[in-house]
């Protein structure tokens, strides 16, 4: 672990996302205050705070002990208190803009001029409860994580478009040193990278129920056991990348025009241009070339056989 043991954390909302963050900066060796308004929010956090870090020991993913990462968290009774001498300040309420909107500009007052202001919104852009006459406008953006950010550790780095570069750059430093793997999505868009994939799945997941082509357990079957254990070693791109002897480019060839009848059908008619094609193929073969394939494709059966192992495992411990 580096040493961030001078860094500090202040969160704002004790819920299971504010907990959370609050065991991924301790868990890094910062120094954590978190507040929440509701002092039966706070009486429990600790407790909860507690067990999570309980159930890491068992599983061997810290490398300290719980006591001493969750010393690191004090809990605070003022939002003021919970700021102050923050590096970063990770807002955690719940996703209504008016909230956000308040929370931000009281933040902006009482927080060290250089600290960075993260919302962990999961699909509000920061433009919807930030304008530019915030004074410290230029140092606020989303980060949203996976849930739970200490198992899931992506974490989106949204900026506005008013949001300077060196908060950006800034930002995407701090959460790399908290362990998690910062993303940069590009522009503002609802929902960012990951409830917009996630998003897609889950609607036609509701369409196929709706049209009675399989239950809801069949469909989380289909997923679990299929495409589940491949995107959890590689991405959407590369699985497809991989899947055909040519690369991407073959496969879309080949299977482009069958999804583009799937999402017409569904009134979403976005076809896979040449020009699109050739963007996302570039960018594979500048990860992998192509005489590089069959050893790719071998290295993921073999990281899929771990994942085997590991689950065949489980369910023998599980019994």
């Amino acid at each position: 672990m580096a040493d961030t043991a001078w860094r500090r954390a202040g969160i704002v909302g004790a819920g299971s996302i504010g907990v959370a963050f609050a065991i991924v900066f301790a868990r890094a060796g910062w120094r954590v205050r978190l507040f929440d308004p509701d002092a039966q929010r706070r009486a429990a956090a600790p407790d909860e705070i507690a067990l999570r870090l309980a159930d890491l020991t068992r599983f061997a993913l810290i490398d300290e002990s719980a006591a001493q990462i969750a010393a690191r968290v004090e809990i605070v009774e003022t939002l003021e208190a919970a700021a102050q001498d923050a590096d970063l300040v990770q807002e955690c309420a719940p996703e209504r803009v008016e909230l956000k909107r308040e929370l931000f500009v009281q933040l902006d007052k009482c927080t060290p001029p250089q600290a960075i202001l993260a919302s962990a919104s999961s699909f509000l852009a920061v433009t919807e409860f930030v304008d530019a006459s915030l004074p410290g406008h230029a140092r606020c953006i989303v980060a949203h994580p996976g849930n739970p950010p200490y198992l899931v550790p992506v974490v989106e780095i949204v900026p506005a478009p008013f949001t300077s570069a060196a908060a950006t750059t800034r930002a995407i430093a701090l959460y790399g040193e908290a362990g998690l793997m910062p993303v940069r999505v590009k522009k503002e868009v609802a929902g960012f990278i990951f409830n917009r994939l996630q998003g897609a799945v889950l609607r036609e997941a509701y369409c196929l129920v709706r049209d009675g082509v399989a239950s809801v357990d069949d469909i989380d079957t289909v997923m679990r056991e299929g495409l589940a254990p491949r995107w959890s070693v590689i991405g959407p791109f590369e699985t497809v990348d991989l899947n055909t002897r040519g690369g991407i480019a073959s496969h879309a060839q080949k299977m482009g025009p069958s999804y583009e009848r799937m999402g017409a059908e569904r009134g979403q008619h976005d076809p896979w241009t040449p020009d699109l094609v050739a963007q996302v193929e570039a960018a594979r073969r500048a990860a992998l070339p192509i005489e590089h394939w069959d050893a790719r494709v071998a290295w993921r059966d073999r990281q899929l056989m771990q994942l085997a192992r590991h689950r065949k495992s489980s369910l023998k411990t599980d019994d």
